[in-house]
């Protein structure tokens, strides 16, 4: 999925890289500080007539064999937003597309991009001699640095570059890289990608966004942590798991992606639903939803039309306030701050890797099965003849036994272990996949969503989801539940 014009050969250098670092994690279990001194990937100038990439935000809908009409049309639905959310990053941030090169280009680098259409420019290893030891994307450049002095502290160095690369190109942004992050945990969980997909699918999210989004936040870690305390591969906060396990009729076990994915999907589609968009939608999961409806209303200040306008040009006119004045202007952007204006587009810029992973990458199949009692880890390695790892591969939140009203997630199903949850092997129920598809074309302002007589038509989908007896009404029902309550208990409701 791509805007403006790429260099082909330029993005699969990139994602060999990463590939690269997979196989070595996969197969050697390679030393990953050895992997941080690797040179950047060569990528190859972009001819000056070069076509745009197809884009595939519109691409029809793929739907299990047997799909009813509800479950193609919120599937077309979904797509048709999601090409609505392309166009306007193409308008207003055509530079989304730098952001898969930082995924796939190993730590300890720098890399520089065009604003203008997010091409690579050239990358740089933090630490050495830029004028010799940098990798040019476009040989053209290659001569920017000579003769320069640069800076010794590195951040210095980047905006010294920044300045000497605006010269020749025009604006210019530029990011450390991430490939070390993803490469390890792409190797061990990449081949249930498929599977994952499948899930977001079926909840109307377009996969290669869901997938992008938990690639950025955990790198595929299931039992990732960060310093605020959120986990899991969406990274949410405890409190907020901790209020799905009170209302799931299930018992959850956040560590396990196969898990979280579902509530992850559920919870970005109710956004999506709310605004109209995966942009707005995906920011707020990082920035919040007080800060994401300020961002809104400057932007609808500023004349822009629709939310996705409004939410971008509220975006940059609180990133130029911040780089005007902090302490003068907090009180029109808060706590929203540079990694915030990035998120959407770091998100929506890294699908291509997504894309490429799943075709890539062999793919395996997760069979979930509910156990109706505590189930030790020995009974399911003796069972399947599984080891220990590979058991924790499917199941990262099993240490010593699986809690009853669990889910076990094994390669094959396993009668002894618990009936089949694997909803997404099979077509959607047609009374939840009609109900998913009714919501999604729910037609309400920001302003209604938080009006009482709203919250009566979304505790009325929260009842009926509920009641398709369906395991994806159950998660609408549960994720439904927890956004009326942020809804009508946050700050956002008052601004």
């Amino acid at each position: 999925m791509r805007m403006g014009p790429q260099s082909t050969a330029g993005v699969m250098r990139g994602f060999a890289t990463l590939a690269g670092l997979v196989l070595a994690v996969s197969t050697f279990q390679t030393d990953f500080p050895a992997i941080r001194a690797q040179a950047p990937p060569v990528r190859a100038i972009v001819p000056a007539d070069a076509e745009p990439a197809p884009s595939r935000a519109a691409a029809p809908a793929a739907a299990e064999p047997g799909a009813s009409a509800a479950e193609i049309a919120f599937r077309a639905r979904a797509r048709a937003r999601l090409a609505a959310d392309v166009d306007a990053l193409a308008t207003f941030r055509p530079s989304y597309p730098f952001w898969e090169h930082i995924f796939t280009t190993p730590d300890g680098n720098v890399a520089f991009g065009s604003r203008t259409d997010g091409r690579l420019l050239a990358t740089f290893p933090s630490r050495g001699d830029w004028r010799r030891n940098g990798v040019w994307a476009e040989p053209s450049l290659a001569d920017t640095l000579s003769g320069r002095r640069l800076p010794r502290r590195l951040s210095d160095r980047r905006r010294a570059v920044e300045e000497a690369l605006e010269r020749q190109v025009g604006p210019v942004l530029h990011n450390a890289t991430r490939g070390t992050f993803v490469a390890p945990h792409a190797a061990r969980y990449g081949n249930f990608l498929s599977e994952w997909a499948a899930i977001y699918e079926r909840f109307g999210v377009p996969a290669e966004i869901g997938l992008a989004q938990a690639m950025v936040e955990s790198g595929f870690n299931g039992r990732a942590r960060s310093s605020a305390r959120a986990l899991g591969l969406c990274q949410w906060l405890p409190r907020n798991w901790n209020y799905l396990k009170r209302r799931s009729p299930h018992v959850i076990e956040g560590y396990n992606q196969t898990t979280q994915v579902p509530y992850c999907a559920a919870y970005l589609t109710i956004l999506a639903t709310l605004y109209d968009s995966f942009i707005p939608a995906l920011s707020e999961h990082h920035a919040g939803g007080v800060n994401v409806g300020r961002t809104v209303i400057n932007g609808e200040r500023l004349g822009a039309a629709d939310t996705r306008e409004q939410y971008l040009r509220g975006s940059d006119f609180a990133r130029k306030l911040r780089e005007i004045s902090i302490r003068r202007y907090r009180t029109l952007f808060r706590t929203y701050g540079f990694r915030s204006a990035l998120y959407a587009e770091m998100i929506f810029g890294n699908t291509a890797n997504i894309e490429r992973m799943m075709t890539d990458m062999p793919q395996s199949k997760v069979f979930a099965m509910r156990v109706p009692r505590r189930t030790p880890i020995a009974r399911v390695m003796q069972r399947t003849g599984l080891s220990r790892d590979e058991v924790r591969r499917y199941n990262p939140a099993l240490m010593r036994q699986v809690p009853a009203r669990a889910n076990l997630y094994l390669p094959e199903y396993i009668e002894d272990f618990g009936p089949d949850v694997s909803f997404w092997h099979r077509p959607a129920s047609p009374d939840y996949a009609a109900l998913l598809d009714e919501f999604i074309r729910l037609d309400g302002s920001i302003e209604e969503w938080h009006g009482n007589a709203f919250r009566a038509t979304l505790e009325d989908f929260r009842r009926r989801f509920s009641d398709t007896g369906t395991e994806e009404g159950a998660v609408m029902a549960t994720v439904l539940a927890f956004a009326i309550q942020d809804l009508n208990t946050s700050r956002r409701g008052a601004i």
